[in-house]
């Protein structure tokens, strides 16, 4: 542990006594304001606290047991119980480093994925729809729910653009760093001479906006169309305009959804997935001020980076961010990518960290 972050949880512990002080102060009870935020900010700080202290304790433990090194009959004794010790300090050390990095607040929301097909033709959007089973598969063995809430079929199959919303525990913790763009290398069922093509995709992983009070969006900046569904409804689908196409005019994204029968279930779906993009957006904005002066994330999350390469001739995946190259591809396709996503979130926890050793010293 380095000093800089050691003396950070000193200031810790120390803020957490003085505030447990206040709050058992009669006299911040009647005011609530005050007593709602020292309480707020208690709850944040306490498990820091509190395994901090634990660790402190440890410290104080090797320190007595060291001494009884000096006595001969009790070295062997002391001996095993310093090993357990310090097993228990390794144990404790990078709990506490991933409880100083400040939580990310879309963690635990749900998602809408998007996949669309890049350069590559029909190679790309078979592509994506690879790309679609994978995540859909690694969903399922989840447990999460996936609603598909648009998707614009390709003629030889897969997807030229294909968006779900996905329901269950910390999904934008897991799949933050899907966001970028995915090459495939592979040879085409259409390539008479064997040869390898490649193609990509782009992958774009938005938080669900939970507050829809975020977002304020104003009538005059939309255009509202309605349409017949294209896909799966039977008769339904040549009778009733239920599909639902939103503009937002002032930044020309553009969201639709016709996997509903009800057109008001389709507004709603639209106005959800509009949210989300439009804070998005802003977010990808601001990232990009604060790119001159430091690196946020484990890339950049820009979709025109390259961040993964899937090599279907030699079985092999590389994330070209953390330099990780797997030779289980057919694995991965099968939806097995929680080695990945560990490897990139251990990456993300290391940059954060320096980042926090930073500002503390």
């Amino acid at each position: 542990m380095t000093p800089s972050i050691r003396n950070k949880l000193e200031q810790l512990l120390e803020r957490r006594e003085e505030l447990m002080a206040l709050l058992a102060d009669p006299k911040l009870q009647t005011d609530i304001g005050r007593f709602k935020a020292f309480s707020q900010e208690l709850a944040q700080i306490d498990p820091i606290a509190a395994c901090f202290q634990n660790y402190r304790t440890l410290e104080q433990s090797l320190h007595d047991t060291n001494e009884l090194l000096n006595d001969p009959e009790l070295h062997e004794i002391a001996q095993n119980e310093i090993t357990h010790l310090k097993q228990q300090q390794e144990q404790l050390e990078p709990q506490l480093e991933r409880l100083l990095i400040p939580p990310d607040l879309n963690d635990k929301s749900n998602i809408y994925l998007e996949i669309r097909a890049g350069t590559g033709g029909a190679e790309a959007a078979l592509f994506a729809g690879d790309l679609h089973r994978m995540y859909l598969r690694y969903a399922e063995l989840q447990g999460w729910q996936v609603e598909v809430v648009s998707a614009n079929e390709a003629e030889h199959g897969g997807y030229k653009e294909v968006i779900s919303r996905i329901i269950g525990s910390n999904v934008y913790a897991r799949l933050k760093f899907e966001s970028g763009a995915h090459r495939v290398q592979r040879i085409p069922t259409t390539e008479a001479q064997g040869r390898i093509h490649t193609s990509a995709c782009t992958v774009a992983i938005l938080p669900e906006v939970k507050d829809i009070n975020n977002i304020t969006i104003s009538k005059e900046e939309l255009r509202i169309d309605t349409y017949r569904s294209s896909g799966a409804g039977g008769q339904h689908v040549n009778k009733t305009d239920s599909a639902v196409r939103i503009t937002h005019l002032t930044s020309g994204i553009v969201v639709e959804c016709q996997e509903e029968r009800s057109q008001h279930k389709n507004r709603a779906k639209a106005m959800s997935l509009l949210q989300s993009r439009l804070l998005a957006h802003a977010r990808e904005q601001q990232a990009s001020e604060q790119a001159n002066t430091r690196r946020l994330q484990v890339g950049t999350g820009d979709r025109s980076e390259r961040i993964r390469t899937y090599n279907f001739p030699q079985n092999r995946l590389t994330d070209h961010r953390i330099n990780l190259t797997l030779y289980q591809l057919d694995e991965v396709m099968q939806g097995q990518i929680d080695g990945i996503l560990n490897s990139l979130a251990r990456e993300h926890e290391m940059e954060q960290l320096a980042l926090l050793a930073q500002q503390v010293s």
